[in-house]
């Protein structure tokens, strides 16, 4: 298995996943791109999002993922995450039906009652892959779709960079980032009964150097992934 600290050039302190994104909160919204996620989702062939009747949206954060899928045709979102303080703001927000404090690998959501499981930029916070596939396969209905957007392990070990963001007192903080290779990925969805439908990759090209000019030198390296499973039967 591989490990983050074999990779880590910033050696920056690092908090758990609710600590840091309790922190974060304030500004996250201004912090994380719309390409690095959402843009992928706009660029799949499937599902086809105005047939989704009910989704799980896992690790929803401040809902940003949700009110894609609502501007994209879904009609019913259920938000689960494990910080209070981003399902707060998503609360606030609107977009989804049902908001859950909870573990995405145990959530407490209905078995079977979704055509739909996603999740966004959550994969490197969990060390083992497996309990997030089967937990996602048990909520999803016959025929489901299972969504995930995953910081692309080429990234995280060209660069060094964990998942992070800046505090209140201008102090980079890391929040524990795992290193899931694509295959790791590939292995845990078969292994839950998953089958690959459809994957597309993002790289830093003219959108992200918009955004970040100083990532010029990584121009054309994959910076986030996107699988598309079914649960077919």
């Amino acid at each position: 298995m591989l490990r983050f600290s074999d990779f880590d050039t910033r050696g920056y302190r690092t908090v758990d996943v609710t600590t840091g994104y309790g922190e974060w909160v304030d500004t996250y919204e201004q912090t994380v791109e719309d390409v690095m996620d959402l843009a992928l989702l706009d660029r799949l062939a499937e599902p086809r999002w105005p047939t989704v009747r009910r989704a799980a949206d896992l690790g929803c954060g401040t809902g940003r993922t949700g009110a894609w899928l609502r501007r994209a045709g879904v009609a019913a979102v259920d938000g689960v995450d494990l910080t209070p303080q981003m399902l707060a703001v998503a609360r606030s927000r609107g977009v989804h039906d049902r908001l859950v404090e909870a573990d995405v690998r145990d959530t407490g959501l209905e078995a079977g009652g979704y055509d739909l499981v996603i999740a966004s930029l959550i994969d490197e916070h969990l060390p083992d892959l497996h309990p997030f596939y089967a937990e996602a396969w048990r909520l999803g209905a016959p025929g489901a779709a299972c969504v995930v957007v995953a910081f692309h392990p080429h990234f995280i070990m060209a660069t060094g960079m964990p998942t992070h963001y800046t505090s209140g007192s201008g102090e980079p903080v890391a929040i524990t980032t795992h290193v899931h290779l694509i295959g790791d990925h590939v292995t845990a969805g078969l292994a839950a009964g998953w089958r690959l439908a459809e994957m597309r990759e993002g790289v830093v090209d003219e959108r992200w150097l918009a955004v970040k000019p100083k990532w010029g030198r990584f121009r054309h390296h994959p910076v986030s992934a996107a699988l598309v499973w079914r649960k077919d039967g």
